[in-house]
């Protein structure tokens, strides 16, 4: 990458520190897949994560543009139609050009070739795009630091891990004063509701719904406050590219499961239907509540009722029949009661102290 820099192909506003300064330095890597890296490294005193999601940036498509014609010469309107394009073929969303401020901020000078061949190479990231588009509107998402080429930096956090006793190493997050048992109920509980929070948030507050078709603990983080964070977006939808992913032909409901994302088959004309059946909270539920609240994580802390009452509502929820003339209802049902169930234990909890 710096060969790539110091050639001019590339640039960045971390290619200096990393490739001049040498202030960000390469710790070591956490993941490597098919081309996908993500590499935890340390910018100036700070554990930072880069990612890509090919190794080599010549491997990404390149912009045929750069080449017939003198980049100074491309209008910057131009500029913002190619990002614009680019957006609606990956997340199938129609950007204003207010919001596509967020992923072209450069202006014309010495580098503006490297710059938007930079430029291209993140555009053709999925992950780059939502972290760019939602980071000044969702608390959720991991913030973007900087970038260099095909490269780029987000902050540090701790992923959870499914055989984690907590699922998240909450010692990690809040420090040893969690060791005690109150600590650990309050902080899950907090933990909770901020999932509550993100469910609310990717169904209601952008254009179109958010679906995530991966939840596991692995690919979400806790910062110190306790908000959950979404860190791996790669198998997250907005409704369009959502419906044009389930609707496939099928012979049965089977053919119809996308990762965590259901439809339902339609016999007749053997097609999927384009409404997912399913939702996130539903999985939430599913695959993070029921570690949390099941019968076996039973303790003092809170009132044996209000346990029960907290396992019926996340089963309930779980096992949330598929999409019907209800379902929307039973959605807010259950997250209303959820919402109250705990904050009735975090009262528990505080009066208990």
């Amino acid at each position: 990458m710096c060969l790539d820099y110091s050639s001019g192909a590339l640039t960045g506003d971390l290619c200096k520190d990393l490739c001049v300064a040498q202030t960000l330095v390469y710790k070591h890597c956490l993941y490597y897949d098919r081309g996908k890296k993500v590499i935890q490294a340390d910018w100036r005193g700070q554990p930072i994560i880069l990612k890509s999601k090919k190794e080599i940036f010549s491997s990404y498509q390149h912009l045929s543009m750069l080449e017939e014609v003198e980049t100074q010469d491309i209008p910057e309107t131009e500029i913002l139609l190619m990002v614009a394009l680019e957006v609606k073929n990956v997340l199938g969303l129609e950007l204003s050009n207010n919001t596509m401020g967020t992923l072209w901020t450069r202006r014309k000078g010495p580098h503006w070739k490297a710059q938007v061949a930079s430029m291209w190479s993140l555009l053709q990231q999925e992950e780059y795009i939502y972290f760019s588009l939602l980071q000044d509107f969702s608390k959720h998402v991991l913030r973007i630091i900087g970038s260099c080429g095909h490269f780029y930096a987000v902050e540090y956090l701790t992923a959870g891990h499914a055989w984690h006793k907590t699922l998240f190493p909450l010692e990690n997050v809040v420090g040893p004063s969690l060791a005690g048992s109150r600590s650990r109920v309050r902080a899950i509980i907090d933990i909770a509701l901020s999932f509550l929070d993100m469910v609310q948030h990717f169904d209601n507050d952008f254009s179109h719904r958010l679906h995530l078709c991966d939840i596991k603990p692995e690919n979400f983080a806790i910062r110190h406050d306790l908000t959950v964070v979404a860190i791996d977006v790669d198998m997250a939808f907005f409704e369009p590219k959502m419906r044009d992913i389930l609707e496939q032909n099928c012979t049965a409901d089977e053919d119809c499961n996308f990762f965590d994302c259901f439809s339902k088959c339609n016999l007749e004309i053997r097609k999927c239907g384009a409404q997912r059946a399913n939702n996130n909270l539903q999985v939430i539920c599913d695959k993070i509540f029921r570690r949390w609240f099941s019968p076996n994580l039973r303790g003092p802390l809170v009132s044996f009722p209000l346990q029960l009452q907290l396992q019926k509502a996340v089963r309930e929820c779980a096992e949330l029949a598929h999409e019907d003339a209800t379902m929307h209802q039973r959605t807010l049902k259950s997250l209303s009661e959820l919402y109250h169930l705990l904050q009735v234990s975090q009262h528990e909890l505080q009066r208990a102290e």
